[in-house]
């Protein structure tokens, strides 16, 4: 068993363990909160993503290129000068959200220490991400697996316990909700940054070659800046899908409340469930961005072509039996989060949306790998524009609503997967038809 193998396999374990933790914290806050309250709680959540992205300067898929492709003796130098660029950007960062965030529209309905809870998630956010990139690039995958683990520990204790002891009104229980979140977030970043620093001693005492700050900025910018650009495209979308959602069933006859509560059994239910086996996806992603830069910095194709047979086979297996149990099961899943019928149907309309989508996520790890995240851009902007197109049409008519929401998100994940795979076969030369012969025009 290589160790690309063995890496993935370390993480898909410990994300399963957490991804169970995950859905068991779903379950504790829909019941909780209730229909309209898991509503306002996804409708948030995209926010959250948005300064977590900025914040991180992607800086974990940056740095993991730069260790994966550079030798030992310049990684010090690196994260020194990391470091630095780190300190400046959140200070500056800080500052600007602290003036904005108040006059933000966004908060209204929510308590108003919401807002402040954001601003504590800005350093927690940028500091980890230095270690997770390190662990990354070096490929100590079990601090990662532990640290992702440990997050979900926490965040299910202290919200069980709050809500078993104690009674609140929905605007304290969404507070105490994201408060537990940005907590684990903190917890997890004292333990990378405690191991990121014995790490950092080990590499102090070592011979190391000197590399210019504007070298390091450059080299971490080329990936980090476009990456930052891709990641910050799906937060904004995952940000407007709500009210696109929300705006399209108005528009076909639903109230307000009834667009709250329908999109909160799709985002907060249906997406939940079916999200549930990307932990495996997402594993993948960390173990190949470093392998897949290290094999295209070294030229060595076959070894190319043998990570993303690996990551599509494992993909495969994973997707197609979870997407059968989840449209066989769909009634039994969703009444573990409410009683109602119309979240199972949701999820079992959704499984092509969930299905490629698990293919996606290790595609746009491999193309970041490749140096091609500006493809990955703008093959995303694009099948986001038809989807967000074909999800407002279709779902203001009043004879498909929901239903047309869900084909325009199905229709967006099939376009995406395949242009993703067709432009990563082309940069390899291979034939898209498994992977035997020549790739033609």
């Amino acid at each position: 068993m290589n160790n690309f193998v063995k890496g993935t396999l370390l993480l898909v374990i410990a994300a399963f363990f957490g991804e169970c933790l995950e859905f068991v914290i779903n379950m504790i806050l829909a019941r909780e909160l209730g229909e309209e309250g898991m509503g306002m709680y996804m409708s948030i959540l995209p926010i959250i993503f948005f300064i977590v992205i900025i914040a991180s300067l992607e800086l974990p898929v940056s740095i993991s290129k730069f260790i994966a492709e550079k030798q030992r003796e310049t990684h010090y130098y690196m994260l020194k000068h990391t470091l630095t660029l780190t300190i400046i950007f959140t200070c500056l960062f800080t500052a600007f959200t602290a003036i904005v965030l108040p006059y933000l529209p966004v908060f209204h309905g929510y308590h108003s220490s919401v807002k402040w809870l954001f601003l504590l998630l800005i350093p927690v956010v940028a500091f980890s991400s230095i270690a997770r990139g390190y662990f990354m690039g070096v490929q100590h995958m079990g601090k990662i697996a532990v640290s992702n683990f440990l997050k979900k520990v926490v965040q299910l204790a202290i919200l069980y316990w709050v809500y078993q002891s104690f009674q609140f009104n929905i605007e304290v229980a969404l507070l105490i909700a994201l408060a537990t979140l940005i907590g684990s977030e903190l917890l997890v970043c004292t333990y990378l940054v405690a191991m990121y620093f014995i790490e950092v001693q080990i590499l102090r005492k070592e011979n190391n070659k000197y590399i210019r700050g504007s070298k390091v900025r450059r080299a971490l910018f080329t990936v980090s800046l476009p990456t930052t650009g891709l990641r910050l495209f799906h937060s904004l979308t995952h940000a407007l899908q709500p009210f696109l959602v929300k705006g399209a069933l108005v528009a076909a006859g639903f109230s307000t409340v009834m667009a709250n509560e329908h999109y909160g059994m799709l985002a907060g239910v249906a997406m939940s469930i079916g999200f549930f086996p990307a932990f495996i996806g997402h594993s993948l992603m960390v173990m190949l961005i470093p392998n897949v830069s290290e094999a295209y910095a070294n030229n060595d194709n076959n070894t190319l072509i043998r990570l993303l047979q690996q990551s599509m086979v494992i993909t495969m297996l994973y997707g197609i039996a979870a997407s059968i149990a989840m449209y066989l099961y769909a009634e039994p899943l969703t009444h573990l989060f409410f009683d109602s019928s119309a979240a199972s149907v949701y999820l079992q309309l959704l499984w092509p949306y969930f299905l490629f989508h698990f293919f996606i996520i290790p595609m746009q790890a491999y193309l970041i790998g490749l140096g091609m995240v500006k493809d990955a851009l703008f093959q995303t902007i694009w099948s986001h524009s038809i989807s967000f197109g074909m999800m407002y049409l279709l779902g203001s008519m009043e004879s498909l609503q929901m239903k047309g929401i869900i084909i325009g998100m199905n229709m967006g994940a099939v376009l995406l997967m395949l242009m993703h795979y067709v432009t990563i076969c082309k940069k390899l030369g291979v034939s898209v038809y498994f992977l035997k012969k020549k790739f033609t025009y």
